[in-house]
């Protein structure tokens, strides 16, 4: 592992920030059930910059940086049909803690809207309190908080992994694209209403209770291995 001010590097891979693009270089093996070879180039362009930060914990232990809210992406990958472009996003968490120290559950969702992008973020925490945050972003990536309508519930993942985000009374979200299923975690293109706009975007369900439990912990190691001799 290498970085830079503008550079993150792990083994073959890399992101490099030349001023204007997030350039993604992709060089790995994909795990297990199909392991084949990723290969190409991912490329985000931000329509604008911001300086959020969103504390998840009281005590600021856990931050959401949503870095480009509403971006141009470009995928350009070594196999057929895997070039593309379109709307995305770029944001990060950072922590000083283990997200399952302090979280036992939570979703998030960014849905592009005609303003911009709203993105949620609701938790539940370790205490017992909660988090409960909408957060929409104009194209000049100027945000405000804003009310969402309730949290609702709908079809859990393959998984069984209980999914939910916000949506206008009597509408029910739906999946219109699984992207990532594991036992712990779900990420799904969804479709969903807020304020009266029909909107659709990634979400994400996070179960930390599960993700602590030492059956589930091991499994990562065959999606994420580690190799003996690398040089950083």
């Amino acid at each position: 592992m290498h970085t830079t001010p503008d550079t993150f590097q792990v083994g073959p891979s890399s992101m490099h920030w030349n001023g204007k693009e997030l350039v993604i270089d992709i060089n790995e093996i994909s795990g297990p059930p199909i392991i084949s070879r990723v290969k190409g180039q991912i490329t985000i362009t931000p329509h604008a910059m911001t300086n959020v930060e969103l504390p998840l914990t009281p005590d600021g232990a856990h931050i959401w940086r949503p870095f480009a809210p509403s971006s141009d992406i470009k995928v350009d990958l070594e196999a057929k049909g895997w070039q593309w472009s379109g709307h995305g996003y770029f944001d990060s968490n950072f922590g000083t803690r283990s997200l399952e120290e302090d979280f036992s559950f939570w979703t998030w969702g960014r849905y592009p809207t005609k303003a911009g992008a709203t993105c949620i973020y609701d938790a539940v925490r370790r205490d017992g309190t909660t988090l409960d945050t909408a957060i929409a972003f104009d194209g000049e990536g100027n945000a405000k908080t804003v009310d969402a309508p309730p949290r609702t519930r709908f079809k859990r993942s393959l998984w069984q992994v209980m999914r939910e985000t916000r949506a206008d009374p009597g509408v029910m979200p739906k999946q219109v694209l699984n992207m990532l299923d594991a036992p712990f975690y779900s990420r799904s293109a969804v479709q969903t209403q807020i304020d009266g706009e029909v909107v659709t975007g990634v979400h994400e369900a996070l179960d930390l209770n599960r993700f602590r439990s030492p059956l589930i912990k091991p499994m990562l190691a065959l999606r994420v291995p580690r190799r003996r001799g690398w040089q950083g």
